[in-house]
């Protein structure tokens, strides 16, 4: 069962403005991930369904956060039907994602009033999408669905509309502003956030400190 609302991680993703989407299949990895993103001020984060047994790994996740970082809100994405979404439900996910749009995936989220974000590249997409009840919807990828100059596109006749970008969001003051400056909600934010050492290792004190320093530049730029 979910440990926050709907309403708890809409508000949460704009109060801090970056969600950490992060996949790694091995369970201790992932808990030193979440708890160094936690540590640099992260309280919303991207668990990916992307490998076999990923399920696995989100219990012990799930669990992990609920302990060790009470306050950070979890949630599962990469998820492309409605089966999964009830499994990652049922393991304690508190929102979902997804790189599509599929009305069977609202209708078992929104039973259980879990938050979800689904995928859209269009206003037409986005619109049915807020139909189905997506407080925030997910533009991807989102470079290539054609950026910020997107996102202050849609927001024109659609100011209501809350967005996510993910795909091709930097922790660079100049890729930020832009789409911060064109009206995101919030921002999804992968590879580019996980520092690693020379010999390919995640590096957690760094990326604890890229994860203060990004949400630090966020708030600058929201609040200036």
């Amino acid at each position: 069962m979910a440990r926050f609302t709907r309403i708890d991680v809409a508000l949460q993703m704009k109060r801090t403005g970056m969600v950490p989407v992060f996949y790694h299949a091995d369970i201790e990895v992932c808990k030193k991930v979440l708890k160094a993103c936690y540590q640099g001020g992260a309280r919303v984060f991207e668990f990916t369904n992307r490998g076999d047994f990923a399920h696995e790994v989100f219990v012990e996740l799930a669990k992990f956060a609920a302990k060790e970082t009470p306050e950070m809100i979890l949630g599962i994405g990469s998820v492309v039907d409605a089966g999964t979404a009830s499994l990652y439900i049922q393991s304690g996910a508190n929102f979902v994602v997804s790189p599509i749009l599929s009305q069977e995936m609202a209708q078992v989220c929104n039973r259980r009033k879990i938050a979800w974000s689904p995928g859209c590249g269009s206003l037409t997409e986005i619109s049915y999408a807020e139909e189905l009840g997506a407080e925030v919807v997910k533009i991807f990828p989102a470079m290539q669905v054609g950026g910020p100059t997107f996102v202050k596109a849609i927001k024109g006749p659609s100011p209501w509309t809350s967005i996510m970008p993910t795909g091709g969001v930097e922790p660079s003051h100049d890729n930020l502003k832009a789409w911060f400056d064109a009206g995101v909600h919030c921002v999804g934010m992968g590879s580019k956030l996980f520092v690693k050492k020379s010999d390919g290792t995640f590096d957690y004190d760094a990326l604890q400190s890229k994860v203060k320093e990004t949400l630090e530049l966020i708030q600058t730029l929201t609040k200036g």
